[in-house]
């Protein structure tokens, strides 16, 4: 078993408020895992300090087995850690085909001038083309993001952190928003990320986190209060009391 990605005893405090307390996960190379919890558990708080957006108070995270805790966001990034956000991060006048080749060009080091090295560099061509086929954006590369369905537009965050060559890939919530007809798309998404690419899933949507998930860890008030398979997970008392509802899932 490779660990991609630990955290041992993570503490972030903001004066006397714990907002992650404790919290130990490990995730396993290639894992499909998701981060589940009530708002206010200290989900967002977990995932910045992953990032390098905060740093911890105490406690460590490892990637690959190297100390991050104090990394730069930039460098984390070099190393292989890329996330999406809650809310559209793109730019509304680019097209899936440039920003997805800015993605990759920049992978690459490439410098100059990007647009051109879309159609003139076979390595970029060949980036941006397996990227678009993969997230089936085939048929609208060419238009304006900001003309692009909801649900093609987080799609196209998912490939263009995938664009980056991550390592390790956190989703922060890649479904919030998307109108429930065009959710299917969000999971085919996700079932097209590449098998040695370790997932980390941020997501409220249950239906979405038990089809894609093989493992769960559950925050509550800042704390680990489970971590296990699908079927422990949505089948434990504790979590249907304080997440899930009696009536969900059975």
């Amino acid at each position: 078993m490779t660990i991609a990605l630990q955290t041992r005893n993570l503490v972030r405090r903001f004066g006397g408020l714990v907002a992650t307390n404790d919290v130990s996960i490990s995730l396993e190379r290639g894992a499909r895992h998701a981060l589940i919890g009530p708002n206010g558990a200290g989900k967002t708080t977990l995932i910045n300090l992953l990032t390098g957006v905060l740093t911890p108070t105490s406690g460590t995270i490892e990637l690959d087995g190297q100390d991050i805790s104090n990394t730069s966001r930039a460098r984390r990034v070099e190393l292989g850690m890329v996330r999406t956000f809650q809310i559209n991060q793109l730019f509304p006048g680019f097209t899936p085909l440039q920003t997805v080749g800015l993605a990759v060009s920049r992978r690459l080091g490439l410098d100059g001038n990007m647009f051109r090295r879309i159609g003139s560099d076979k390595r970029v061509v060949e980036g941006c083309v397996d990227v678009l086929e993969r997230f089936d954006l085939i048929d609208v590369m060419n238009r304006q993001v900001n003309s692009l369905p909801y649900g093609k537009q987080r799609l196209l965050e998912i490939a263009v952190a995938v664009a980056c060559g991550p390592r390790v890939l956190l989703l922060d919530e890649p479904a919030a928003g998307v109108p429930e007809g065009e959710r299917g798309e969000i999971m085919d998404g996700l079932a097209a990320l590449p098998e040695d690419v370790t997932v980390l899933l941020i997501e409220h949507d249950m239906d979405l986190v038990f089809r894609f998930a093989n493992r769960i860890s559950v925050l509550v008030q800042g704390g680990l209060l489970l971590e296990g398979t699908v079927a422990e997970v949505s089948t434990d008392p504790r979590v249907r009391e304080v997440y899930l509802g009696d009536e969900a899932h059975g």
